[in-house]
């Protein structure tokens, strides 16, 4: 652990585990993130990070994809079965794939190597202040339809049948909902629900939004909650008056 984090005993610390191969990579990026107010635990293979995960309490993950005994694709599938701690995940360049797989999976954010170390640092802040956000600030719990959100807990539910989501995912439910059935434009969804700007060459946020039509279910009339305002943004459509 790098020494310069002893100095900051007054500032909270993050608790962050990084699982990457690249034992420089790891070593720099502990250099770095450690006076950026993050305690770093570091482990060099997917096994490893899986017996990390389940013994040792973290605020996030950064997690690579390419990895020896147990890839990370495969690493946030057997996360995601028991826990919701946020992951970035650390992908190759121009590889849409390992991307759109990751977000499937329930990924909270990615990012191509090789990065600004400042880039990572950004993703990293923004996506525990939105974590926080939603569980210390969040507003009593609501329902559109069938569909019980508790921000503060975040805890959502289709009729009686819990639905489990990752952050990303909750946000974005969470904006369309509080939207009152009028749509979000990708903008706002961008900014407030994944933490950056738009660019029409990013297509994480369809990723999440398909995501969430899956795991709601179809509404009552077979059709999807959720709609699409051609090249506009999402919508959650509201349950019809009888």
């Amino acid at each position: 652990m790098n020494a310069a984090v002893l100095k900051m005993a007054d500032a909270p610390l993050h608790r962050l585990l990084l699982v990457d191969d690249d034992e420089e990579l790891c070593a720099m990026l502990d250099e770095y993130l450690g006076p950026e107010g993050y305690f770093v635990s570091m482990v060099h293979d997917g096994a490893s990070a899986l017996d990390t995960l389940a013994s040792t309490s973290f605020d996030i993950v950064i997690l690579d994809v390419m990895l020896p005994k147990l890839n990370g694709t495969d690493v946030l599938r057997e996360l995601r079965k028991r826990s919701r701690v946020p992951v970035l995940m650390l992908t190759a360049r121009g590889d849409d794939v390992d991307r759109i797989v990751g977000l499937e999976l329930g990924a909270d954010d990615y990012l191509p190597k090789p990065f600004n170390p400042r880039e990572l640092s950004a993703r990293l802040r923004a996506i525990l202040r939105r974590t926080a956000d939603h569980e210390n600030g969040g507003e009593d719990p609501f329902t559109i339809g069938d569909i019980r959100i508790d921000s503060a807990s975040r805890d959502v539910r289709v009729g009686e049948r819990s639905v489990a989501l990752t952050g990303a995912e909750f946000r974005l439910l969470d904006l369309l909902a509080r939207a009152g059935g009028d749509v979000v434009d990708k903008d706002q969804l961008y900014e407030q629900g994944l933490g950056r700007r738009y660019s029409p060459f990013d297509r994480s946020l369809d990723t999440h939004v398909s995501n969430l039509r899956r795991k709601l279910g179809p509404a009552a009339d077979g059709e999807s909650r959720i709609a699409s305002a051609s090249g506009v943004g999402y919508q959650l459509r509201l349950p019809r008056k009888r």
